[in-house]
């Protein structure tokens, strides 16, 4: 019988943020299916079979778990012990099948019948099955909205009493946005009960101060927590004056939120518990799993799988807990000495202890939490989790992470993209250093992803990247309380002359503009500014510049319209406050024009009591020096250059023959099942059914053959050794250029043979190009451009400056999959040395659409045809009249199953 794949099993989050597992139907599921059946109402099984029927016959239950993965398929949803639902597909058809589904009644309206259909599709195009029909009840509103609710465009009839729906179930732009907006929607529920839960049980509550369980359930009494907490304790009757449990099953009344802190070997045990209890997620603070080895993370495996088939989420294991300070919530499930602050930034910390300590230094600098999660080892909710639900969180306006790993990047650049057009996402990844790679995967048990694939998935996804946990706070200074900028130019204000230079040059380096001010400003200024004042910018009002002056010639700087941003600097002297500046900065603000206004109090850590609110939180940022200050500015004005740009779209490209690469691909693999490199004919082929255009070529076995290529092909000529592991040819005297006759080919031929030796399996001729190297002209650029297979991230696009020097310049950029017109834009203008594109010193500007255009049909290639695991083009000269690759190399391997975008399941 045929065997299926092992990925057509899968948990799933439900609509109300429940979770249920997904799989085929097995012959032990007979009594479980006849359970389910018996659980259905007159009416459920009224509108599924149309009639009455009576209990489900042997041969009927064995025609269910019986099935051949092909042309009769199912699906089980299952919760516990016990089915839920049941979908299937008979082939009628070579490309159609009628699809059916039941779901139990106390089951419906959790979104199962529609996960269900998703899964099913997904199955049925592997079989090649194009379309889905279903007969239904004219009664049957459930499941015709859920067949009109799909996404697939549905045509329905009525005949013999009964709706025939039908849907071709190819993946439509349509579809994936509405499996992509249940995915949202689902996602943030789960999160949902995990940070605002109505009921918590503390399991490994302690009545021993200073211990983790006694700590974290003291924080949740003191913060005031809505609901009820019940701490559970194998023995003692109270923990902290409030009565105990000796177990969660004895806990009278529902719980939501079960907090384990128990020792690792017992956790087990623990959520099997909760499971019975109907517990309805799980914050597991306790360590010893993944990240002590193999048998811990097999462990954590088992403790996700057991969470998850019972419908509970898990934050953690070995994680510090998490913290919503929301009004109706209020809740502190960590053991931070420190009270947070409310406000409205948002904190992700795969390292607990870190999370702890910025928790406490934010409170120091008036930046308030909405809600902090401490994640620990990932073994379930991710950040990707955490950024559906802050999407949509009111509470919450900033976003910050401090990252060690990623679980999905591709399902990371998606949603970030889409969250931070209107709430800023600020990250740190750590791991920039191969040390601290091997520091970060020893950690938390997290594998770190290769830096430049990570500055890639940020800039894509208009994430602001800092390098330190310093930055991280100093740019949410900025966010939490100020406006970003419409544009980079920014006045300077100051009683100093020196810092006020130093800030001119920090924002220089931050890629800020600080222009001469309007003539108008300036002839203000001069009548607020005492004299010796200047007035151009920066500003500097001198030593004994008063409050009043300050505030007033905020005021006129503010009203500038050739100014986006104000940075305000104060140089203690000895006649006037810094308090009463700060009163003064924060009067100024009231007028601020919707532009951003930064502070600095030279050499004061911390912030003013003046410049914060009631609550404690800061209204204006303020910095110690004036560096810190410019450059947090410049990356909340990358931000803002970022939101301004078109989100770009993945155009249709014409001359586009997937099959034939495919085809290719496939033929390369059935000789070499383990992967190879693509001969040199074969790899141009490849490019052409991608309509990338490539210099022709003619392997050849020997000279003569060269030599009558050569004489096909037209002089001048290349020849190149053909040797798939030889990366830099020219190095070793694998290429010569400019051959203008036979006998030069034959002479370079037998040459580069004797060189060589058995390194050299072969050669290619090509014709030479001109504008690249060797031909004495100077038309041309020569650049790299790529495809590489990143472990973590998929496939990657590189483009850079290309030729000999390329990896001694290192000048290139990188761009996940898929590839947007903007994306292909920016990478052309993202390169130290993209002015030579344009026309660099005189030279000719180059057909930078032709750069564009590669870039995306290399794209859709590394898209497209995923078994592609190496590709160099290097050199592609670019020239005013187009682009070609000169040299080719493609190595093929089998690729990783990939699960259909439409088909919703969660992280294994």
């Amino acid at each position: 019988m045929f065997e299926y794949p092992a990925r057509w099993e899968s948990d799933v989050v439900l609509a109300d943020g429940g979770t249920a597992r997904v799989r085929p139907s097995r012959p032990d599921d007979e009594p479980a299916l006849l359970a389910l059946y018996e659980r259905l109402s007159d009416e459920s099984i009224y509108l599924r079979f149309f009639s009455p029927v009576p209990r489900p016959t042997a041969v009927q239950l064995e025609r269910i778990t019986s099935i051949d993965y092909v042309d009769h398929m199912v699906l089980v949803a299952q919760i516990g012990a016990d089915i839920v639902a049941v979908a299937r597909y008979d082939r009628i058809a070579p490309a159609e099948a009628e699809v059916a589904f039941a779901v139990a009644d106390d089951q419906q309206q959790r979104g199962l019948a529609t996960l269900l259909l998703e899964h099913l599709a997904g199955i049925a195009r592997e079989q090649d099955i194009t379309t889905f029909f279903a007969d239904t009840l004219p009664g049957n509103s459930k499941m015709l909205n859920v067949f009109s609710a799909a996404g697939w465009e549905a045509k329905s009839r009525f005949e013999d009493g009964a709706v025939r729906v039908r849907f071709e179930i190819a993946p439509t732009t349509s579809s994936v946005g509405v499996v992509e907006a249940r995915e949202s929607k689902a996602e943030s529920a789960s999160i949902a009960r995990l940070l605002a839960p109505r009921s918590i049980a503390v399991i490994g509550a302690s009545t021993h101060p200073g211990r983790i369980g006694h700590e974290l359930f003291r924080n949740l009494l003191a913060y005031g927590f809505e609901g009820p907490i019940y701490p559970v304790h194998p023995t003692s009757l109270s923990v902290a004056g409030v009565r105990a449990y000796a177990n969660v099953l004895e806990v009278p009344d529902a719980v939501d939120l079960a907090i384990v802190v128990v020792p690792a070997p017992e956790v087990s045990d623990v959520v099997r518990e909760c499971a019975e209890k109907g517990v309805r997620g799980l914050l597991i603070i306790s360590a010893g799993f993944a990240e002590t080895g193999p048998e811990g993370k097999a462990a954590e495996r088992e403790l996700v799988a057991a969470a998850r088939s019972n419908g509970m989420r898990i934050i953690g294991p070995n994680c510090l807990g998490v913290l919503n300070t929301a009004p109706a919530v209020h809740m502190n499930a960590t053991f931070a000495p420190a009270r947070p602050v409310a406000g409205n930034v948002a904190f992700l910390s795969q390292s607990g202890g870190l999370g702890i300590e910025l928790m406490s230094r934010a409170g120091e600098l008036g930046i308030g939490i909405s809600q902090f999660v401490s994640v620990g080892n990932k073994a379930d909710v991710s950040g990707n989790d955490l950024l559906q639900f802050w999407a949509d969180d009111a509470q919450t306006q900033v976003i910050l992470l401090y990252l060690e790993s990623f679980g999905n990047p591709a399902k990371f650049v998606r949603l970030a993209r889409n969250v931070a057009r209107t709430k800023p996402i600020v990250a740190v990844k750590s791991g920039r250093t191969a040390a601290g790679s091997r520091a970060a995967s020893s950690h938390t048990a997290a594998l770190a992803a290769p830096d430049v694939a990570v500055d890639a998935l940020f800039r894509q996804a208009g994430v602001i990247r800092v390098d330190t946990l310093d930055e991280l706070l100093s740019t949410a200074m900025v966010l939490a309380h100020q406006p970003i900028p419409a544009g980079r130019r920014v006045a300077i204000v100051s009683n100093a002359g020196g810092p006020g230079i130093l800030a001119a040059d920090a924002c220089a380096g931050a890629g800020l503009e600080v222009g001469e001010l309007d003539t108008a400003t300036q002839d203000a200024l001069r009548a607020i500014a005492s004299t010796g004042a200047s007035v151009r910018n920066p500003v500097d009002l001198v030593a004994g510049a008063t409050a009043e002056q300050y505030e007033d010639a905020l005021r006129v700087t503010l009203a500038d319209p050739s100014i986006d941003a104000v940075l305000v600097i104060f140089v203690p002297p000895l006649v006037t406050r810094a308090e009463d500046v700060a009163l003064a900065i924060g009067r100024a603000a009231d007028a601020a024009h919707g532009k951003p206004i930064l502070s600095c109090f030279l050499g004061r850590a911390g912030v003013p009591d003046a410049l914060r609110g009631r609550d404690g939180r800061q209204t204006i940022p303020s910095f110690a020096f004036p560096e810190s200050a410019a450059h947090a500015l410049g990356r909340v004005a990358d931000l803002a250059d970022w939101r301004r740009r078109p989100p770009g779209v993945v155009p249709n490209l014409d001359g586009i023959d997937r099959g034939g690469a495919h085809a290719i691909v496939t033929a390369a693999l059935a000789r070499d099942p383990e992967g190879s490199w693509l001969e040199p004919a074969a790899a141009a082929t490849l490019l052409g059914c991608f309509g990338i255009p490539a210099a022709p070529v003619r392997e050849v076995a020997d000279a003569e053959q060269a030599a009558h290529a050569a004489r096909e092909l037209g002089f001048p000529v290349v020849l190149k050794a053909s040797a798939p592991n030889l990366v830099h040819k020219s190095d070793v005297g694998g290429v010569v250029l400019d051959l203008r006759d036979e006998e030069t080919v034959r002479r370079a031929f037998t040459e580069m043979s004797k060189a060589l030796g058995a390194t050299m399996t072969g050669a290619i001729v090509q014709p030479m190009v001109a504008g690249s190297a060797g031909t004495g002209e100077r038309s041309g650029v020569e650049l790299i451009v790529g495809i590489t297979h990143d472990p973590s991230f998929g496939p990657l696009v590189l483009f850079g400056l290309g030729g000999a020097t390329a990896e001694l310049l290192a000048d290139r950029a990188l761009r996940l999959v898929p590839v947007t017109d903007e994306d292909a834009r920016e990478l052309v203008r993202s390169l130290r040395g993209s002015p030579l594109l344009f026309g660099y010193r005189g030279r000719p500007q180059v057909d930078v659409a032709a750069v564009e255009d590669l870039l995306l049909r290399v794209g859709a290639l590394a898209d497209d045809v995923q078994e592609i695991a190496e590709m160099d083009l290097n050199p592609v000269v670019a020239s005013a009249d187009g682009v070609i690759a000169l040299d080719v190399k493609i190595r093929v391997a089998p690729a990783r199953a990939q699960h259909p975008a439409d088909m919703r399941r969660m992280r294994s």
